[in-house]
């Protein structure tokens, strides 16, 4: 029989959260962790997503731990591939990597109260015991599959943008995509050289500005890497930027109007049919939904070879898709690009606090609530990385990120110092801290915008944005409070019997 895995700390997932908090554990000399990842390898959202055109929307500089800089970017906007390459030289570099295991998913997280520690069940069918658990699943983690009626009888080739099948050969083949957001956006210009016919499903028309690239020369790749302070000076400046886009986002969205006439000069250049722009043009506030970034997209809708489809999808037969209209269009390959579950994250309903309720159920009336995105009140010793209101909407959520790793290293150092046990948010102050969220984000254009978006859970609530500016994030976060924690004190049985077995990935 197999004993358990005793370690400190057990990191969920290996994506920039998870790489991050290996790295940083190990810096401050906490070294006894595990980090377990679902699928096969560094990368997270950048290895999950490798479908042809993926890209990231946030540039280079700025995507990018601020620890480990990279000089070979190719251009201001980084490709898929380059990100995931990123991602797996700096965990080369990191001395960590003994301690990841791949192929392993969180069955069963249960805090004993009685032994002030975590029992994580594996799939592997393992048992790992653990002072404190670090989830960094990740919030675009799992696939958002539609509910159409015959979705499953569709005889063809399916799959989701987030799980793209490499083995199926496009050329020629009637396509079609529903979805119209960031994934879809860059499908769809690949896709469209491709296929004999593509239809484009649409529900809601996103604003897509220009995507203003640049492709680094050799000279700025050299400055870059035997000149630091150069590349420095252009995240800063990268990043001040993007703060500024701020008050349109949280305060005043008439300040959003050069990037609406941006946009609208977008569709002008790209679509000459005044009917085709008209399908595409929102009719929300520029903002409420996710701004997307593409020269291509608008050209690849105009294409001969391209419908787009604004009627509702009735049904899926085996060979094609039916709209309320009574339409028919027969295809080869369904393509689905219809985005993750963000409001109600799936790994919620596999972590158990205390009194047995899980996440999901603690949730389940008032949305996702977290103090400061990191921690939950009923579960403690659980800190979570891109937890409840850190996303962004300007802004790469690496900053966010490393943000949050400050503040449970910080955590973790306070708990050692002081022999503190466990950590647990005060209710009153999870209230207080969630209470403020909603109050500002109630003249935010996420919620006063006119559009139904991925931010928003069932009951119209926003828990997934942070509706300031990360400077004040990061601020906030500086240090760990303990004061808004309830402590338990260590006790000397605590730190685990004679017969622990340590961590071996």
């Amino acid at each position: 029989m197999t004993s358990d895995v005793h370690v400190d700390h057990l990191v969920i997932g290996a994506g920039f959260g998870g790489l991050g908090a290996a790295i940083k554990l190990d810096e401050m000399g906490e070294r006894d962790f595990l980090v377990i990842e679902k699928d096969g390898g560094i990368g997270g959202t950048w290895r999950a997503n490798s479908y042809p055109g993926a890209a990231c929307d946030v540039p280079s500089q700025l995507y990018s731990f601020s620890f480990a800089p990279n000089p070979d970017w190719s251009a201001s906007f980084s490709p898929q591939p380059e990100i995931e390459a990123y991602l797996n030289r700096v965990a080369e570099e990191s001395g960590t990597l003994d301690r990841f295991r791949f192929g392993t998913a969180v069955v069963d997280a249960a805090w004993e109260e009685d032994q002030q520690r975590w029992r994580v069940s594996l799939s592997d069918g393992s048992t790992v015991v653990a002072k404190t658990v670090i989830g960094a699943a990740g919030g675009l983690s799992e696939p958002r599959l539609p509910e159409i009626e015959g979705i499953d009888t569709f005889a063809g080739e399916i799959f989701h943008s987030a799980r793209w099948n490499h083995d199926v050969d496009l050329t020629g083949k009637r396509i079609a995509v529903i979805g119209t957001g960031a994934s879809a956006i860059q499908i769809v210009p690949q896709v469209q050289k491709l296929a004999a016919h593509l239809d484009v499903y649409q529900r809601t028309a996103p604003w897509v500005i220009p995507r203003n690239e640049h492709k680094y020369t050799g000279v700025e790749k050299f400055a870059f890497r035997h000149v630091p302070l150069v590349q420095k000076l252009s995240r800063t400046a990268i990043y001040w930027g993007r703060e500024t886009y701020v008050p349109a986002f949280t305060r005043m969205p008439k300040l959003a109007f050069p990037a609406k006439q941006l946009a609208l000069l977008n569709i002008r250049r790209g679509i000459a049919d005044p009917e085709l722009r008209a399908k595409v043009t929102p009719d929300y506030e520029i903002g409420c939904k996710r701004i997307l970034i593409s020269n291509t997209y608008y050209p690849a809708l105009a294409s001969d070879n391209v419908d787009v489809v604004t009627e509702r999808i009735a049904r899926v037969t085996e060979n094609s898709i039916v709209t309320a209209d009574g339409t028919e269009r027969p295809i080869d390959v369904l393509i689905v690009a219809t985005g993750f579950h963000t409001t109600e994250q799936p790994i919620a309903e596999h972590v158990r606090g205390k009194g047995g309720q899980t996440l999901a159920k603690a949730w389940a009336e008032q949305g996702q609530v977290a103090y400061k995105g990191t921690t939950v009140h009923g579960f403690p010793n659980f800190f979570q990385v891109v937890g409840p209101n850190t996303g962004l909407g300007h802004s790469s959520m690496v900053f966010i990120i490393e943000s949050q790793l400050a503040y449970i290293t910080d955590a973790l150092r306070t708990m050692r110092s002081h022999g503190h046990a466990t950590v647990e948010p005060r209710a009153d102050v999870q209230a207080a801290w969630n209470a403020d969220l909603q109050r500002r984000m109630q003249r935010t254009v996420w919620n006063t915008g006119g559009c139904a978006s991925w931010y928003l859970d069932d009951q119209g609530r926003n828990t997934t944005l942070w509706p300031r500016s990360t400077f004040v994030f990061r601020q906030l976060l500086s240090r760990f409070d303990v004061a808004a924690y309830d402590v338990t004190p260590s006790s000397p049985s605590a730190d685990g019997a004679d017969d622990r077995k340590k961590v071996s990935a």
